[in-house]
């Protein structure tokens, strides 16, 4: 289930605890855009593994993906998607904990919406 989360806890959390709750929102982030654009792809736990890894380079990939995936969910749900993968991906560069927290902007928004078929 996609819960509707606080960003400004979120980010606060994610200072206070020097990154660590970061991580988390993460993992929860790849769970939350997977559910809400049926989209089994990978988990929260291994993009996380997959970011420590490669010290940072799969995330950007996974912020890509991350616009893909809500680009989805949006046409699942009639609302015109843009090119959100580019997006996130350059915010990403920019500041991780910005694109986090648009990407948790978009979940929580499409939660509001039901999903068509």
């Amino acid at each position: 289930m996609v819960m509707k989360r606080s960003i400004a806890l979120c980010i606060i959390f994610t200072i206070i605890t020097c990154g660590i709750y970061g991580m988390y929102w993460q993992v929860i982030l790849t769970d939350d855009t997977n559910t809400l654009a049926d989209e089994p792809g990978t988990s929260g736990i291994m993009a996380l593994i997959f970011t420590i890894i490669t010290c940072g380079i799969y995330g950007l990939y996974w912020a890509y993906k991350r616009g893909e995936l809500i680009d989805r969910a949006k046409l699942d749900r009639g609302i015109p998607a843009s090119n959100g993968g580019v997006l996130y991906l350059i915010v990403f560069i920019l500041g991780g904990i910005i694109a986090y927290a648009l990407i948790q902007n978009e979940i929580n928004n499409l939660q509001d919406y039901g999903k068509t078929y």
